[in-house]
């Protein structure tokens, strides 16, 4: 597959087939990851799930495929949350092209809060271990992704920007560039203004961070 718009007719058949098997608690979004990372999402059911319709973003972790921080960015089965506190058990598989590089992707949410409270009865009498919980983060605004990546960006480095070293902040800047965080268009604006340094700074650091590579 060369262009995911080119193969629409299967892949709408695909996600509806997905979304049709498992019900209206299951959301299947189609991405298209050559399109600006705001609005990568051409196709969607069962949108309700986290609240995203086409136009959307994708999530951080669709960044970090991008970035090429994640060689491998297929994950199946694992677990994550909505900002509402839906716990999903999702799976998200990239689509590449005959040159490798990613194009697209489809990703399926199934929520199963419903299933937690029984669940949890069950595993408190089976003490059977839940599945590894992945911090995905479901947005209509990619704004609000950069907002996530910098907080998680400061919990990393443990301190607030006001006290980080410069040497901090490098890293800080080296941690958002492995999460993809400079693919959102302007975010160097943003990241530029939170860190209180300037643009010359921060491709500075950008060079730096990946000429190590």
């Amino acid at each position: 597959m060369e262009h995911v718009k080119g193969e629409m007719e299967f892949l709408h058949a695909l996600i509806e087939g997905i979304a049709t098997q498992f019900g209206d608690k299951c959301e299947v979004v189609l991405h298209d990851l050559t399109l600006n990372y705001d609005s990568t999402i051409i196709a969607i059911k069962n949108g309700h799930i986290t609240d995203r319709r086409i136009g959307d973003c994708g999530s951080n972790l669709g960044l970090e495929v991008l970035r090429g921080t994640v060689k491998d960015g297929d994950r199946y089965n694992y677990i994550t949350q909505t900002k509402e506190g839906k716990v999903l058990r999702s799976s998200s598989i990239y689509i590449k092209n005959s040159s490798g590089d990613t194009i697209g992707a489809i990703c399926i949410n199934l929520d199963i809060s419903d299933l937690i409270m029984a669940e949890n009865t069950i595993r408190s009498l089976t003490m059977r271990d839940t599945n590894t919980e992945v911090e995905e983060v479901f947005v209509k605004d990619v704004n609000e992704l950069l907002d996530f990546l910098i907080k998680e960006c400061q919990n990393e480095i443990g301190k607030p920007v006001a006290h980080m070293s410069k040497d901090e902040k490098f890293r800080a800047i080296q941690y958002l560039d492995s999460k993809g965080a400079f693919l959102i268009k302007k975010a160097g604006d943003k990241v530029c203004k939170y860190f209180d340094i300037s643009k010359f700074t921060l491709y500075s650091y950008l060079d730096e961070v990946r000429g190590q590579k």
